[in-house]
């Protein structure tokens, strides 16, 4: 396998600077830009497979949102919150001198994609949301918010994996092969083994947040996803308890309109790692 570039962009936030880490993938003067952006406790190398199936097509990037992988930990922990995305991917499509670009964001990375989708002028021309939507379940948040965080340190890659598979269910089915090679990117040599790559901090303002703030922040992500004009594909595990079907169906009927894909016997959320989920997302952006 090919590995791809990586690269880094400074970033503002309130402390300071902070350094964004971006794997690239394909020609780097391609027009054609395609940015992936991950979930809540993952980091880019989560799209090696998908990426590796555009970069023909795309100049592919795949940043590590700021306190995961190889990107920069915050001073501020309250700083690890979606505006603050938003404001680091801005700066980081200056840097790529792109007009135009189609997202795909998996989870909190579609709730990035959002937010930068509903901006007046936004560069996003076309939006995947991967198993995320305005409204989440408070039963998958406590769900995450029972492993985010929490020390954790194992002696081998494969102890690793088979820990990180307890919490990834949801991911679906995929082989040892394919788990290994999604473990190792997640991971932190450290003096006698390896710890997660993000900060144990990112919990922070995940835990802050109120029934109150949360019911808040939904009315505000439903302005935003009516805000949205460009052609929308939302993906959806059949088995999610993250977005349930029926916000997905709003969301087919409103806003953009969103085209709906499912995929059987995946939970939250899909990787885009086996060829029907490629080739949906790749048909809808190549359309």
């Amino acid at each position: 396998m090919h590995e791809p570039r990586l690269n880094h962009v400074q970033c503002l936030d309130t402390r300071g600077l902070h350094r964004m880490a971006w794997w690239e993938w394909g020609d780097a003067g391609n027009p054609r830009v395609l940015v992936c952006v991950h979930g809540l406790s993952r980091q880019g190398r989560d799209f090696d497979t998908f990426a590796q199936a555009m970069q023909g097509d795309y100049r592919v990037v795949c940043p590590d949102v700021v306190g995961r992988g190889e990107s920069d930990r915050l001073a501020d922990p309250m700083g690890y919150q979606i505006p603050a995305y938003v404001a680091d991917m801005v700066t980081l499509l200056a840097r790529l001198n792109a007009g135009t670009v189609h997202w795909v964001g998996t989870s909190m990375g579609g709730l990035i994609g959002l937010g930068l989708a509903a901006l007046k002028n936004s560069p996003v021309s076309k939006l995947v949301l991967n198993d995320v939507g305005p409204s989440i379940e408070p039963a998958a948040l406590a769900r995450i918010g029972t492993y985010l965080g929490l020390p954790a340190r194992w002696r081998s890659l494969e102890e690793a994996a088979d820990a990180l598979w307890s919490i990834s269910q949801g991911f679906g089915p995929h082989t040892r092969e394919q788990w290994l090679a999604l473990t190792r990117p997640m991971l932190r040599a450290d003096t006698d083994g390896f710890v997660p790559h993000y900060d144990p901090q990112i919990a922070l303002p995940f835990r802050a947040i109120t029934p109150e703030a949360a019911r808040a922040g939904e009315a505000v992500l439903w302005g935003m996803y009516d805000a949205i004009a460009c052609p929308t594909l939302l993906l959806r595990g059949a088995d999610s308890d993250l977005l349930t079907r029926a916000t997905a169906q709003a969301m087919t009927q409103r806003g953009p309109r969103a085209l709906l894909r499912e995929f059987d016997g995946v939970g939250h959320a899909p990787m885009l790692t086996s060829p029907d989920q490629i080739a949906a997302v790749r048909e809808f952006l190549l359309a």
